[in-house]
């Protein structure tokens, strides 16, 4: 594939999970990929994403160090892509998720969801649209959930989050789209990553109560998103923007 030759992506939370099947889908559409987080190793073990990257496909990687609560760290991860020709693809995926019981979230705990999943968002988007506007036009991608389309009462900050991210999504599509650059929306059902508290990993018999409520008959794997990822990437998506996109194996087609 050759959909991304010529494309410098950055995607935060890019050392796992959607973000890590992310990075790689784009390297080897032939994008050179910047991989951020604020850990360098898989939280699912093996080789570092920009290492894989480099070893595996013909496109160049690197690694930066980068917490999304702090809108000045986004600069370091601008500067590295300026390295590559300078950011045309900016993924922002870093998130976190637990479940909650409303009535007993701190003031604490909600900021933190709304640090890293919405203002982390926010000022990633900003600091990448102020280099696309520089250079004619890109691609903002904004990783929400299905959460983020309709409530969950066991998971109200991070519903709350990402619902955010997806209305944060339009009005940048709609502010944005004079500089030639798109925005839109991904929004991941049930997939198989390791975002949540190891705790609550789920047993066999939850994971196949799960997938029989999903008409596709199973959880999403990383390069699911991924490719969906690419499409809103490249030009195939040229006159898609202010979009949500929703990759959960029809789960949301029948609530």
């Amino acid at each position: 594939m050759s959909l991304l030759d010529g494309h410098v992506a950055v995607v935060t939370g890019g050392s796992s999970g959607i973000g890590r099947g992310i990075s790689l889908a784009y390297a080897e559409a032939g994008a050179d990929v910047v991989v951020c987080d604020i850990r360098e190793e898989p939280k699912e073990g093996g080789r570092p994403t920009h290492e894989t990257i480099e070893s595996e496909t013909d496109a160049s990687a690197t690694y930066v160090e980068l917490d999304v609560t702090n809108p000045a760290a986004f600069e370091d991860a601008m500067d590295a892509a300026e390295a590559f020709g300078g950011v045309d693809v900016m993924v922002n995926n870093a998130g976190i998720w637990r479940p909650e019981e409303f009535l007993e979230v701190t003031e604490d705990e909600f900021q933190q969801m709304m640090d890293i999943n919405l203002k982390g968002v926010y000022f990633g988007a900003q600091a990448a649209a102020k280099r696309m506007v520089e250079t004619s036009g890109g691609s903002i991608i904004n990783v929400s959930s299905v959460n983020g389309i309709f409530g969950n009462g066991g998971y109200p900050s991070y519903t709350a989050s990402k619902g955010a991210v997806r209305t944060l999504s339009y009005s940048l599509a709609h502010g944005l789209g004079e500089h030639g650059i798109r925005v839109n929306a991904v929004h991941p059902g049930a997939i198989k990553t390791k975002i949540g508290p190891e705790e609550m990993e789920t047993s066999d018999e939850q994971t196949a109560q799960l997938e029989q409520m999903i008409p596709l008959g199973r959880q999403g794997e990383p390069d699911d998103v991924a490719g969906v990822a690419v499409f809103l990437a490249s030009d195939l998506s040229k006159y898609v923007t202010g979009e949500s996109l929703v990759v959960d194996g029809g789960w949301t087609s029948w609530r």
